[in-house]
Parts: structure tokens; sequence; C-alpha cells
């Protein structure tokens, strides 16, 4: 994906404030220093959120991207222009009234069944909502800058970057780098804080509250995710016909679905051929072996690890690595990375603040998918991040990496 600098002033029809200076790729692209941004950077940050989007939705303008494109102004406009009590952030009334929008359709517009917008209609909404936020966010005297005042402004930010996420993947363009075989880490025993402390600040997702330490033995970890010739080997030796490699639940996965491969894999034997693209863009394209394996579901990374004699990193492990093993050669960010575990709250999280994006789930069973992707914007690829999701997803690009048993 292009840098934040690559998207700016890049939008048809006009862009989201472009007269504005450009800031500094380095400022926009710091994972810690936008969870902590000021209202000037967050101004600069959501401009460069929307001329993303917007430069997206010119890609696709099919029913999906116009109503991911609408729900992005709904969320920014909800949270902040129409909530009276936006100032106190994540313990305000999310039930208080709410004053009235701009667009009395927008809930049509979002529904999966209601009225489209037509695209230049939904690019004036955008506009509009955008110069409602950024007015708001000007007005605040640098005295009520805390982390109250700025939460809904920096949460709309990690919405919107979330959703041209969900856009790009629509678009289904791009592919993780290749990378050179690295030998596994060890990492020695150690204790670790998991999950982000309250002092750190800022604005820290629910399902990263609050740090708790935990002792963790001695580990080895693949510095690398598993790429697609090591997902090759696995369906070479019948992995996806032997029912002993997968759990009861995966089992019945790979039967219902009828799976020989991963998600959008039309070829494994004689190369991997991989669907990319989308609508009369699509086409089958070459994966090289060196590359992450993409696609792939929780089920199929648990079925890999056993017929490989591995396991999945647990949450602390893989945590660990992305925090210390750096230097020793450990690289994340390029696919999400299925971890061992269910997702589940960290003690002391209580309840989700009003419009968090990554509330701990009601729902059970859900898996746990850590780091970032080579389409996550740069200014969320921070280690402490989780996300959940059904082990039988794999229209993310999420893969796994193994740790020896």
């Amino acid at each position: 994906m292009p840098s934040a600098a690559g998207w700016w002033g890049s939008s048809p029809g006009g862009d989201a404030k472009g007269a504005r200076a450009a800031p500094a790729v380095r400022e926009l692209d710091d994972p810690i220093g936008m969870r902590r941004a000021g209202a000037e950077l967050l101004s600069l940050a959501l401009i460069d959120s929307r001329n993303h989007l917007l430069a997206l939705l010119a890609q696709d303008e099919g029913a999906p991207a116009l109503r991911l494109a609408a729900q992005a102004g709904w969320f920014q406009e909800y949270w902040i222009a129409r909530h009276v009590q936006r100032a106190r952030g994540d313990a305000g009334d999310a039930d208080a009234p709410r004053l009235a929008g701009i667009e009395p359709r927008i809930d049509d517009w979002r529904a999966p069944e209601g009225e489209l917008p037509a695209p230049d209609t939904l690019r004036a909404f955008l506009a509009a909502t955008l110069e409602v936020t950024l007015d708001l966010l000007a007005a605040l005297p640098p005295a009520a800058q805390d982390d109250a005042a700025l939460y809904h402004y920096r949460s709309s930010l990690l919405h919107e970057d979330r959703l041209c996420e969900a856009m790009a993947l629509r678009l289904n363009a791009g592919a993780p780098p290749p990378r050179a075989d690295r030998a596994p880490l060890l990492l020695p025993a150690q204790r670790w804080l998991l999950g982000t402390p309250r002092a750190t600040g800022g604005l820290v997702p629910h399902n990263e509250r609050w740090a708790f330490e935990v002792a963790v033995p001695e580990f080895e970890i693949d510095a690398l995710p598993v790429n697609w010739a090591r997902v090759v080997e696995f369906a070479d030796d019948g992995g996806y016909d032997r029912s002993e490699l997968w759990t009861d639940a995966g089992w019945a996965w790979v039967q219902a679905q009828g799976r020989r491969a991963p998600g959008r894999v039309e070829q494994l034997h004689g190369g991997v051929l991989v669907m990319r693209g989308h609508g009369r863009d699509a086409a089958l394209q070459r994966a090289s072996g060196a590359q992450p394996a993409l696609h792939v579901s929780r089920h199929e990374a648990e079925a890999w690890c056993r017929w490989a004699g591995r396991r999945l990193p647990t949450e602390p492990e893989w945590e660990i690595a992305a925090g210390r093993g750096a230097r020793q050669g450990f690289v994340w960010g390029d696919v999400f990375e299925w971890v061992a575990g269910s997702a589940r709250a960290w003690p002391g999280a209580g309840m989700p603040a009003p419009g968090a994006l990554d509330a701990v789930p009601a729902a059970a069973g859900l898996g746990v998918l850590r780091g970032a992707s080579f389409a996550t914007r740069a200014r969320w690829r921070h280690a402490k991040a989780r996300r959940f999701a059904a082990p039988g997803r794999d229209d993310l690009y999420c893969g796994f990496r193994s740790c020896a048993p």
C-alpha cells in the first residue's frame, strides 16, 4: 500500500482540506505517537485517512464499498459532532441524546439492504462531516486537550483506517514481500507485561486493557510467518485429507467447505496461483514460495502445526518476540497472525468504552490475531494490538507462525 504521503492529495474530485501542508510521514506513521496525538497531528491524520478512503472509493464504487465509506462519515459524526458528551471521552454516556445529523438518509446508506447513495452525494457527505470534525477539533483550547477530550477523535481515526483496510481487502491488490528463510529464535524464560499499562495514556483499545505480569518459560519461535512453500508441502503430504491433523471443528470445516487450499488459492501443486484483483481486474497471479501464506484460517494453521510437529505461539510469546526479537531477525507486520487461545479480556479491563472498536466480544469461540498486515496503515502497527475473528475466517490477510512444542 502507498505511504501516508503517497495518498496525500490523490483523491478524485478534490482533496479533504487539501490546501493544508502535508505532515512528515514519520509523524503520521508513528504507532506510539499517534495513540497520544494532540489536536494538530490528529487533524492532519484525519485528513490523510479521509483522502485514503476517497482514493480507495475511486477504485471501487460497488455497494459494499459505498456502505463502508458511508460508515466512516457516520461514525465520525455520531461520536463527535452529534455527541453532546464527547468531551468526557470513554466516560461519556453512550446512550445520551444526539444532535441532528447532516444527512437524514445515512442509516439507510449503512444498512445491508438500504438505499445506496450516489457516489458524488456520498463524497459531499464525507466532505461535510470531516469539515465539522476538524472545526470542532481546532476549537479545543490547548488546556482542554487531554485524553478524554481527544478520545473520540482518536477512535474515529482508528475506525476510518480500519474501514480503509476493509476496502483494500475488497480490491484484493498487492501481497506481502517474499523473505529469505531465517533461523528460529530461542528466547529465554522471563516475566512480561502482557497488554498496555494504564500509565501509558492516549488511546488504549479495550482488548489491550490493562497490562498484567505473566511468567513465560523459554521458547523457540519462527522468525518469519509460514510461507507458501511450507503450505504446499503440507498439502502435498495429504494435509487436507488427514483427519488426525485437524481439531473436530477444523475437520468439520474442511468437509463442509470442501477445502483443498487456503482461501483465494486456485492452485497449490506445481506453483501457487492466487486470485488477486477485483471485478474486471481480477486475475490469477503466481505467488512466490517465499511469501507469507495468506487467507489461512486458524483451522488450517492448527492442522499445519500438528503436521509439522509444532504449535501456535501463545499471546505472551508472540508479544515478547515482537517486542524483543527484532535484532535476532523476528519480522512481523506482513500478515495478521493466528495465536493460541481464545478471545478474552485481560484482568481489570472493565466494560467496553463507548464506541470501542476492539471490545472483547460476547460471542464465544473467537480466535485471536496479532500483529498487522501489509494493508494496515503504519500508524496502527502496534505490537500490543489484538484482533478477534472466528477460526474459520480466511477473508482477512491472515497467516501464522509456529513454535517448538
